[in-house]
């Protein structure tokens, strides 16, 4: 079926219809558009959510993310990134193939649009004027014809008329005969304006109107297909990131079926393990033969003081107790009668400590941390040690680095002068050098405290158990009385220390650590700006334009060291290349 025959009397409405055709698209692209905001204001507020719960930096949260519940956690929040990601993916797709199409096809059909009606209008008013035409040389016609009747019926009366003359009998015949012919042209040319009419009428409905109404039909019917292949793309802009979201979702599952909960458990007990043995069984002490007696206090006194044992606890438990039980150190306090003794035992409630108390106790006698973490329980400790250890070891080889590529730069210079003077790096390498002693000096004391801990060594030098011996002798009281407080079960959780018992350990030779020397694994890429020859040694040729790996950044020194293959590797100008890091700088180019 088509408009221009069967609408051809309706040009308003196809009109008004093909606008509202245009107001639909708009609507939907509006649609559309509403709809790319929302995903991008999701996508927002996820990547929000996941930012505000993800471990602070140096904080006690980064290390709570050593349990694996918290890795499952973690891994949750790193897909949802990727899941918002993925709805930023579909604001994307959504905007360059449904929005930005759409809102041009528009433009474009408004200008087809006004094309068509403005050629209907067009032909309208040619028709109109036509027509116009037509009705003028009718009226022409019939007036002339009126007016040759008037002029011939005047003739035939002035002809019967005996008393006209003959002069005016012709005059009126002469007048009827223009009169007549006047009305046969104006006949002549209403028929001629009347033919022409009638033919551009006929073409006018029968060729004109119906082509524009085709093409207007055509063009509804593109945009009511360009409209449906654009909710195709809809659908199929969503439908290509479920597969993606899908595997965001496997992988959340994935790092749930991880936890391990005997693992966390083991965590525990690695993190707050204190390394003490449980207290030891309470022996029996007999009071019945001292309440037998009817002897006064000070007769009980003085038997102490000739040389009685004085009741106490037995020998197995007196280092078991000492994390529980917090007994007097004062030397000074008066002692009480053994009954009085008695009877607060039978009426007190014991007082047990836990060992974050114990802790928190020492540290405020203490005052700060020591330096040896000797505040801290054995197990604690020796990961603390280990900790500090592995940190100075750490930062040794990373002086050592700078050290050689100070030395290879002092080398490159002797070798040619004109990069720089190698007198002025001897300054910076002695002062590294010192660096370097100053931290083996102190990874061999935290060393000594390690294996003092692990029992690699003995906890205290003979010297010191030779004086602590002379002093157990001199200061009975005092000694027994403070024993369980001073020394722990294994002799390292002690609150006082003499100078001689940190004990001593034989120098470790460093060196041999890093004679050995490792290929550096590739930090990321670089590319050659300038063509550089490198005629010295350690320096690399390099060539305008290509691609090489980088071993070792600039380290302030204004070389950057990189590696063509295995066996090709050396040093060149920063500036002579362009640098991409991988790990440092993920997904960032930096200018060196």
């Amino acid at each position: 079926m088509s408009w221009g025959t069967e609408l051809w009397d309706q040009f308003d409405n196809l009109e008004k219809h093909t606008q509202w055709g245009i107001d639909i698209l708009e609507k939907y692209i509006k649609f559309v558009k509403e709809r790319t905001e929302i995903e991008l204001s999701y996508a927002k507020q996820l990547r929000n959510l996941a930012k505000k719960y993800q471990p602070k930096k140096n904080s006690k949260e980064e290390e709570e993310y050593r349990y694996t519940a918290c890795k499952a956690f973690l891994s949750t929040l790193n897909e949802m990134n990727d899941y918002a990601g993925q709805h930023e993916v579909i604001s994307e797709n959504m905007t360059s193939n449904i929005t930005v199409e759409l809102a041009r096809y528009v433009q474009e059909l408004k200008q087809e649009r006004k094309s068509y009606f403005h050629d209907g209008r067009k032909a309208q008013q040619h028709i109109e004027i036509c027509w116009k035409q037509l009705e003028s040389s009718k009226r022409r016609f019939e007036r002339d014809c009126k007016e040759a009747d008037r002029a011939q019926q005047y003739f035939e009366k002035m002809d019967a008329d005996i008393n006209v003359t003959k002069a005016d009998v012709e005059k009126a015949r002469q007048q009827a005969q223009v009169r007549h012919q006047m009305a046969e042209d104006s006949k002549a040319d209403y028929s001629s304006i009347l033919q022409k009419f009638n033919h551009e009428q006929h073409e006018y409905y029968h060729t004109h109107i119906p082509n524009i109404f085709q093409k207007i039909q055509e063009m509804e019917e593109r945009r009511i297909v360009r409209i449906g292949e654009s909710m195709k793309t809809y659908a199929e802009v969503d439908r290509q990131v479920i597969p993606i979201i899908g595997k965001c979702l496997d992988e959340i599952v994935k790092a749930a079926e991880s936890i391990d909960q005997k693992n966390d458990s083991q965590l525990v007990i690695e993190a707050y393990k204190s390394g003490f043995e449980p207290p030891g069984d309470i022996e029996f002490e007999d009071y019945t033969q001292p309440m037998k007696r009817t002897v006064s206090d000070n007769s009980l006194s003085n038997s102490r003081g000739e040389g009685k044992p004085e009741l106490k606890f037995g020998g197995k438990s007196k280092g078991k107790l000492w994390p529980f039980i917090k007994k007097n150190k004062s030397p000074k306090q008066q002692k009480e009668p053994l009954s009085h003794r008695f009877n607060e035992f039978m009426t007190s409630k014991p007082k047990i400590h836990c060992f974050r108390s114990l802790k928190r106790g020492l540290s405020l006698k203490l005052g700060a941390a020591p330096e040896d973490f000797r505040n801290l329980p054995p197990e604690q400790r020796r990961k603390k040690l280990q900790q500090k250890v592995d940190e100075l070891n750490k930062e040794i080889q990373k002086e050592m680095d700078q050290r050689d590529a100070i030395t290879k730069m002092k080398d490159v210079y002797l070798k040619n002068p004109q990069m720089g003077d190698p007198a002025s790096l001897d300054h910076k390498l002695t002062e590294v050098s010192q660096n370097i002693e100053k931290l083996r000096l102190e990874a061999q004391k935290f060393e000594a405290w390690l294996a003092e801990v692990e029992g690699r060594l003995p906890a205290r030098s003979e010297q010191a158990r030779r004086q602590s011996g002379m002093f157990d002798a001199q200061n009975p009281a005092t000694v027994n009385s403070c024993a369980q407080d001073r020394e722990s079960p294994d002799g390292s959780y002690t609150e006082e220390q003499s100078q001689e018992g940190e004990g001593k350990v034989l120098a470790t030779d460093f060196d041999d650590e890093f004679d050995e020397e490792e290929p550096l694994p590739a930090i990321g890429t670089c590319k050659a700006l300038y063509t550089f020859e490198g005629q010295n040694e350690g320096t690399i040729s390099v060539v305008e334009g290509e691609t090489l790996y980088v071993i070792e950044e600039d380290k302030g020194d204004g070389w950057t060291r990189i590696r063509r293959n295995e066996d090709e590797e050396g040093y060149v100008p920063t500036s002579y290349v362009e640098v991409y890091l991988d790990k440092n700088a993920k997904g960032a180019k930096t200018y060196i």
